[in-house]
């Protein structure tokens, strides 16, 4: 699952990857059009994430896995031949956003069907941080091959990623969910959790500062080769690279961090240790370009350190009979974010005198220290949420127990 994730994942950045260098210059885009055409592959994804993923609850969620996939690879394809401008570019990368969505949550409901009862952290951390690797194969294979044959070549190219996943699919064991009754969309379940709420909106403030950095990183590293310099080997390539592979080991060390600090003290002191960083590389945006390669790396670390244990710990406090509605609403406030993100970075650095502007910099990464350091309130207010009376699941490392609580609160450590 996780190789086939790095397959599906092959196309996710390839239109970032090539925004400032090629395509805002070859079309005449601003950067807040930029980040807008960027975000079309969150809102595509957002739109279709609740239908898909719920569908999940009624049948085997490879099925969803697959078709989701070869529409993803499809339409990156199709970016590469028909794209011309900013409108159609924007409808065909927000269609390949859809069929993301139908590959993403549905691949982590297609493997936490198919493992064995008892504690699924670690093995959903990995498939998360998977992502990760997956995110720097694609910087990477988009510049390289649009540096050298042009960025169409790039999207065609990415576009046979998804194939991993086909093969996954069809080596796959078929499975049949128990039939549910009830309407397809019906989220009052998870709206009623307190707790899967608390982490799918720090989810959400995750993702913001994800997909804003990853829009926005080969611009940035652009603007400081081209003020300050920089080695021919640290180019926008390698620098896109590492900080995307780094952030699978800082995902599973911050996982492993949850399980033995507590999750929400562990995602929290992440989530301010990245406000920081963010404010002191806007602060400095015109050091030396070793400087802010090592405050990058560092950044590199901090924005996926919480991805995994966000989404272990919304796993973790889902019902299972509504785990699929769970991880769509899960999916939509974070891809819903992230569009908001890549377009609202853009907009910043337009409003502070665009991508060739130290200042402009500077209000953008304080608009991805504002967005993340959101998340440790979303947290805060789900833990002073009410404890409802009646039989609920108290998960610890080593097992689950089940509690009956009569009336009145339990505070519940949640390592």
């Amino acid at each position: 699952m996780c190789i086939g994730q790095v397959g599906n994942l092959l196309p996710h950045v390839t239109l970032s990857a090539n925004l400032a260098q090629h395509l805002m210059p070859a079309w005449g885009l601003s950067a807040a059009e930029g980040g807008l055409m960027a975000s079309g592959y969150a809102f595509g994804y957002m739109l279709a994430v609740p239908v898909l993923t719920t569908l999940t609850d009624r049948i085997d969620a490879r099925l969803v896995l697959l078709w989701g996939s070869i529409v993803s690879g499809l339409a990156t394809a199709a970016f590469g031949i028909f794209a011309q401008g900013f409108w159609s570019a924007i409808a065909i990368w927000s269609l390949a956003g859809l069929g993301f969505a139908g590959a993403y949550m549905p691949g982590l409901k297609a493997l936490t069907d198919r493992l064995p009862p008892g504690d699924t952290s670690r093995a959903v951390t990995l498939y998360t941080s998977s992502f990760s690797v997956g995110v720097g194969l694609s910087f990477l294979v988009a510049q390289v091959i649009a540096d050298r044959w042009g960025w169409r070549t790039a999207f065609l190219v990415t576009g046979f990623g998804p194939i991993a996943m086909v093969v996954a699919c069809l080596l796959m064991q078929a499975q049949r969910p128990a039939p549910k009754a009830g309407r397809l969309l019906n989220f009052a379940p998870v709206f009623a959790n307190r707790e899967a709420l608390g982490y799918i909106f720090g989810y959400g403030a995750h993702c913001f500062e994800l997909y804003g950095i990853r829009t926005w990183l080969v611009g940035f590293w652009t603007f400081v080769v081209a003020h300050q310099g920089a080695p021919s080997w640290l180019s926008p390539v390698v620098l896109s690279f590492c900080f995307a592979v780094i952030s699978m080991p800082a995902s599973i060390l911050g996982n492993e961090a949850a399980l033995k600090f507590g999750r929400h003290r562990a995602i929290t002191v992440v989530m301010i240790a990245s406000a920081c960083v963010a404010l002191i590389i806007g602060l400095n945006a015109t050091a030396p370009a070793w400087v802010l390669a090592l405050l990058l790396l560092g950044y590199g670390l901090t924005v996926p350190a919480d991805s995994g244990a966000l989404t272990a710990g919304m796993s973790a406090a889902a019902v299972s009979e509504h785990r699929g509605a769970t991880l769509a609403l899960h999916s939509t406030v974070g891809f819903g974010l992230s569009a908001v993100g890549a377009w609202g970075t853009g907009a910043a650095l337009d409003a502070a005198g665009g991508p060739q502007s130290a200042t402009g910099w500077l209000l953008a990464f304080s608009v991805l220290a504002a967005g993340i350091a959101l998340g440790p309130f979303a947290l805060l207010w789900a833990r002073k949420g009410p404890v409802c009376s009646g039989a609920v699941d108290v998960r610890s490392r080593n097992s689950t127990r089940r509690w009956k609580i009569d009336q009145g609160a339990v505070d519940v450590d949640d390592r």
